[in-house]
């Protein structure tokens, strides 16, 4: 019997099926022929269709020694300088700021909206430059990251100038949106660097220090609060009251916290041909991901032996991922939270609810939202 987290277990997320057992293998998503799955598609390739124009143009604009790292880290070129036709992610963010854009306010306010999602996108990827630095992850998107390619200080500065250019993007936007919505950008990166701070002096603490519930305040900052501000510049370019952007904002903040919970669980038993990270990764840099968090607080008999593994570095060779991935799900950690992560959707579809009353013109930020729950990669 699975030993849970006192007064923390619970049913897992509709609509997903589940394989247990071995780091490696994944959570199988609902078919890609499922109504909710081809609209989330369909709306994923628009929105990049949309945004990479906007994208290539902002960076085309940085000089030559920023230009060759972000078209890198974006899939578009090779390290060599040579054209690519690599994998610039989902697009997830922007598509987030369409879909709010158009669910207020129609075509129109999409298309007005476009700026407002390539701000996003660069501000997103401008922290995954820094956090690759700083977690020292050696891949991602299935190819080497832009620091081992070429060092940490370009890669940091490269992050940095992605960042000038998220702001930049909104300050020359003559919408009359734009001001509000470069403050709440701003606000939000200092929101992420404040959750990414927790987050590294996470690391540094011991297994019994950590708390679950300053982990799940970390996690919003790191992870929803881009995506409520993606929801919400959506809404300001929409023209929409203050309470329908305050409520988009809620919502993509729900719905990102189940997007990290999720992605937590694939970080520990993802499958390396989806995500392109090495097999129990998060558990051999010894994160204190949401799952491991939820495990080493619930005061199980694995929780001890979770504990004591996390108390050492691991070495390879010497230690069984295995085991560490064994612990967490004995002790609850890996239903914890996929039950977190039902509930955090159930919040966000309230939410979305208050903001766009009408089910038809919600569909595509519904859609979206489940996608991100029912994601292997």
């Amino acid at each position: 019997m699975t030993e849970a987290p006192h007064g923390i277990a619970g049913a897992k997320p509709t609509g997903t099926l589940e394989r247990h057992g071995r780091i490696g293998t994944q959570r199988e998503e609902e078919p890609e022929g499922t109504p909710d799955g081809q609209e989330a598609a369909v709306l994923l390739r628009e929105s990049r269709a949309s945004v990479d124009p906007a994208l290539r143009s902002a960076i085309a604009s940085l000089p030559a020694s920023m230009r060759r790292i972000a078209l890198y880290h974006f899939g578009w070129q090779h390290a060599d300088g040579t054209p690519a036709t690599g994998n610039a992610g989902k697009a997830i963010r922007p598509a987030l700021v369409l879909a709010s854009a158009a669910a207020l306010g129609g075509p129109t306010a999409r298309a007005a909206a476009v700026p407002a999602a390539a701000a996003v996108e660069l501000a997103h990827n401008f922290t995954l430059l820094h956090d690759d630095v700083m977690d020292r992850d050696a891949t991602r998107r299935h190819r080497p990251t832009a620091w081992t390619v070429f060092g940490d200080a370009d890669a940091i500065l490269a992050g940095d100038a992605l960042h000038a250019l998220a702001l930049r993007s909104l300050a020359v936007d003559p919408h009359p949106a734009s001001a509000a919505a470069a403050a709440r950008l701003a606000d939000c990166v200092m929101e992420l660097c404040e959750g990414q701070h927790a987050d590294t002096a996470m690391e540094r603490r011991a297994p019994d220090e950590v708390t679950l519930d300053e982990t799940l305040v970390m996690a919003e900052a790191k992870t929803g609060a881009l995506l409520g501000c993606a929801c919400a510049l959506g809404a300001l370019y929409a023209g929409a009251a203050d309470e329908e952007v305050a409520a988009l904002d809620a919502f993509g903040r729900a719905a990102g916290l189940a997007f990290q919970l999720i992605d937590d669980v694939i970080g520990i038993w993802g499958d390396p041909r989806r995500t392109g990270k090495p097999a129990g990764a998060d558990l051999a840099a010894r994160k204190k991901s949401l799952p491991v968090v939820a495990a080493l607080t619930s005061g199980t008999p694995a929780a001890a032996e979770l504990a004591e593994l996390y108390a050492a570095p691991y070495e390879e060779g010497k230690e069984d991922l295995e085991r560490s991935a064994l612990a967490v799900e004995r002790a609850g950690g890996r239903d914890w939270a996929q039950a977190q992560a039902a509930d955090h959707m159930a919040r966000a579809m309230q939410e979305l609810a208050r903001a766009v009353p009408d089910p038809e013109a919600a569909g595509g930020l519904l859609a979206l939202a489940e996608f991100v729950t029912r994601r292997s990669t």
